[in-house]
């Protein structure tokens, strides 16, 4: 169960559309498929396949949404400035199924949860400097560890609406706690061998960032896609034994059939 709900969880935080609410329902449910490449962490050089249900769920309140973004709440708003509450996912990996991590324990799902500001750079809001930090929950449905904080600003372009498109560009280095990185690079000294030296990894920067989506709503139908490419030269970690490769790719793409949905009054 934990191998189909976080991924499904991501795929819909990074696949669902970024039309204008303003020219769309008030909420909207449906059903699909996305297919997900994931490496298996961030420096892994093994990479794992996804064919998951895709929940497509939109909901446009004027405190509360669910879009392109994932979930979030606002908590202060004006003409340039956004406040938030907002939440993101990471995927899972047995160690058992990836060699450098053999006999070490499973990299769990994550939830990410915190405030984000967001700064609109032009009147239009396409540029936006976004400024999300987020603790970080490691769960495997069972029982539920806080593994620290990440924050990861960057730098977007929003396209809104164009003929039907929507969809953005988002760059940025990454940051993260001692706690976090341990979580995913450390070896402790139970787990070491001759080819994997113990590691404590230290907290900091943890590399950059460059992501790409694309999503149309048709009428009775959403298709959407997005690509992001990982890159960990600098980062704190880096001379981890698990760190095999300094950088990494993930993609999706995902159709939903919208089934229900409610205009705003």
């Amino acid at each position: 169960m934990r191998q189909i709900l976080i991924p499904s969880f991501m795929a819909a935080c990074l696949l669902v559309s970024a039309a204008r609410a303003a020219d769309l329902p008030r909420w909207e449910l449906g059903l699909g498929l996305a297919g997900l490449s994931i490496p298996d962490y961030r420096g892994s050089d093994e990479q794992s396949g996804y064919l998951l249900p895709l929940p497509y769920v939109q909901y446009r309140g004027e405190i509360f949404q669910i879009d392109r973004e994932g979930a979030h709440g606002k908590l202060f708003s004006s003409e340039r400035v956004r406040l938030e509450l907002s939440a993101a996912a990471g995927p899972p990996a047995r160690s058992d199924d990836n060699a450098a991590r053999r006999d070490m324990p499973d990299i769990d799902p994550t939830v990410e949860v915190g405030p984000s500001l967001e700064i609109y750079l032009t009147d239009d809001r396409a540029w936006q400097l976004e400024l999300p930090l987020r603790t970080v929950i490691a769960t495997d449905l069972t029982h539920a560890e806080g593994i620290g904080w990440v924050f990861a600003p960057s730098l977007n372009y929003r396209l809104r609406n164009n003929n039907g498109w929507g969809g953005g560009i988002a760059v940025g280095p990454l940051y993260a706690s001692e706690q976090y990185h341990d979580y995913y690079y450390e070896v402790a000294p139970a787990f070491a061998t001759a080819v994997r030296p113990a590691y404590d990894a230290p907290g900091g920067y943890s590399g950059s960032r460059l992501t790409f989506t694309a999503s149309r709503r048709f009428p009775d139908f959403w298709v959407g896609a997005f690509a992001r490419y990982d890159r960990l030269s600098g980062a704190a970690f880096e001379d981890s034994p698990l760190v095999k490769k300094k950088s990494s790719f993930m993609a999706g793409v995902g159709i939903a059939w919208v089934l229900a949905e409610a205009k705003k009054p």
